[in-house]
């Protein structure tokens, strides 16, 4: 009878602690103090205000492959190879892996904790200890040991929470680094197009400058020019030559900077790209969309907003502080004073059972954590904030630069066309005696001018495309499916 009362209060008493775990995992899985996340709501304008110009469309900008606009399989097999040589792209992707490798860390306080404590050993007890005067023997134990934090307020919810935004966070800064890496390897490709076209307008100009100190050298044989005319066009021609050396200086600079987007060592891209070719022309029409198109486009503003979403997390973090925590604690396994012994039936013992601990008294220094977190959650609004608006300033000023440029592009045409004509009839001029060699100097100088000029502006225009589409996002794949953030520890640990 006595034994039966026992098994049923034992019964009972397991009962009991079973319906309170039940009824704490219950309530633990809907109740998450702190604030839960809501995305900013962020006013834009309808339309761009530079999007006057005709060939600035309102279409949807197809941004996956912009540079291939451009029609240059050379900056497209460029900016291939930057994709996987560049080293910046690769510090970016192990900036991931730590996220994500982070992220797991934090997944796997969800979980039970479990360890498997063992030991052996011999111990003298003091003469003096009243209850074991003297005694020698061996203490010989194996067991299990599990711990489990019943997230009653939701504290490590809203860790994994703030974990995964944050690891969220890490892709779109790689994309960030992606996006500039095919704008810097395109504005470089295009400087070195853009120095070779320079070179070859000064050179062009050098040779008709020969030509003009020529005929001064020949007149001034023959008692038709000064002296001063033939060192006149000697300082011309000298001041062309000067030109040169600067120019090739930053053309082998610009490649070498190639070659380092590239992941390469310094020369490495010159043979294959020291032969001249065209400027890329720009299209005659860009498609740039609509201002809210950046909030989804823009690696920088998906970025922030995440960083945002991390945290008002880790206010349910520091909020779960001033609530107690409650864990189950369970212990299993067996000790014994010798080997033969450990295993035997009477060696078992376990324990379980629930604990907590609350803080109930930390100086304030709780509440300063929460206000902490306020104070950064409230930043990183402001500076998602402060991120879309310098997005749109950079979209709008990239589209003012390449309106005016390609404005200017077009004077410059005529003007290099007139000063074509002008310098022909110059000499033609001054071999007819009608006309001193002062005109023929100055229409030597502005030829050579606006020449370099026009060939600077060609390439400034297509690099000022490339800033429209650095600025909306170029680069960025709306199909590609990104790793989203693992679910559970288990997850996390298979990736």
């Amino acid at each position: 009878m006595h034994r039966c009362l026992r098994s049923l209060s034992k019964s009972s008493g397991l009962i009991a602690v079973s319906i309170a775990l039940s009824a704490l995992l219950v309530v633990s899985g809907c109740m998450k103090v702190g604030p839960d996340y809501k995305p900013p709501k962020t006013q834009v304008p309808a339309s761009w205000q530079e999007s006057s110009d005709p060939a600035l469309v309102k279409q949807q900008a197809d941004l996956t492959k912009w540079w291939t606009v451009f029609q240059d399989p050379q900056l497209t097999a460029l900016i291939k190879r930057a994709d996987t040589g560049n080293l910046d792209l690769k510090v970016a992707v192990a900036r991931v892996k730590e996220a994500r490798a982070q992220l797991g860390v934090v997944l796997g306080s969800e979980l039970p904790a479990v360890d498997a404590p063992a030991s052996a050993i011999r111990q003298q007890y003091s003469e003096n200890d009243l209850t074991r005067s003297g005694l020698l023997g061996n203490n010989i134990s194996l067991g299990l040991e599990a711990t489990w934090e019943i997230d009653l307020f939701g504290r490590v919810r809203r860790s994994v929470e703030a974990a995964q935004a944050d690891f969220q966070a890490s892709q779109e800064d790689r994309i960030g680094v992606m996006v500039a890496l095919y704008s810097q390897v395109a504005q470089t490709y295009l400087v070195v197009r853009t120095l070779q076209a320079r070179v070859s307008a000064t050179t062009e100009n050098i040779e008709s400058q020969k030509g003009v100190l020529k005929l001064t050298q020949s007149r001034f044989k023959w008692g038709l020019a000064t002296d001063l005319d033939v060192s006149q066009a000697q300082t011309v021609l000298g001041s062309s030559q000067a030109q040169l050396p600067p120019l090739k200086s930053d053309l082998s600079q610009s490649l070498n900077t190639l070659a380092l987007l590239l992941g390469l060592p310094p020369n490495s891209v010159t043979p294959e790209l020291i032969r001249p070719r065209p400027i890329p022309v720009p299209p005659a029409k860009v498609a740039v969309g609509v201002p809210a198109d950046l909030l989804r486009q823009r690696p920088d503003i998906r970025s922030a907003e995440r960083q945002l979403a991390a945290a008002t997390a880790r206010i349910g973090v520091a909020t779960a502080d001033l609530y107690p925590r409650f864990s189950l604690i369970g212990s299993l396994g067996t000790a014994a004073t010798t080997g033969g012994d450990l295993f035997a039936g009477g060696s078992t013992f376990f324990s379980i059972g629930p604990s907590m601990s609350w803080n109930l008294f930390a100086g304030g220094s709780i509440r300063a954590q929460i206000k902490v977190q306020d104070a950064q959650a409230e930043q990183a609004l402001l500076a998602y904030e402060s991120t879309v608006l310098s997005a749109l300033k950079e979209v709008e000023d990239a589209m003012v630069a390449f309106q005016q440029e390609k404005l200017r592009q077009q004077y410059l045409r005529t003007t290099v066309k007139a000063s074509r004509r002008a310098l022909k009839l110059a000499i033609r001029l001054y071999k007819e005696g009608l006309q001193d060699f002062q005109r023929v100097l100055d229409a030597q100088r502005n030829l050579f001018d606006y020449d370099n000029q026009l060939a600077a502006s060609r390439g400034q225009a297509a690099i000022n495309l490339v800033n429209i589409y650095q600025a909306l996002g170029g680069g960025w794949d709306p199909a590609a499916i990104r790793e989203t953030p693992p679910n559970n520890a288990l997850e996390a640990a298979s990736r």
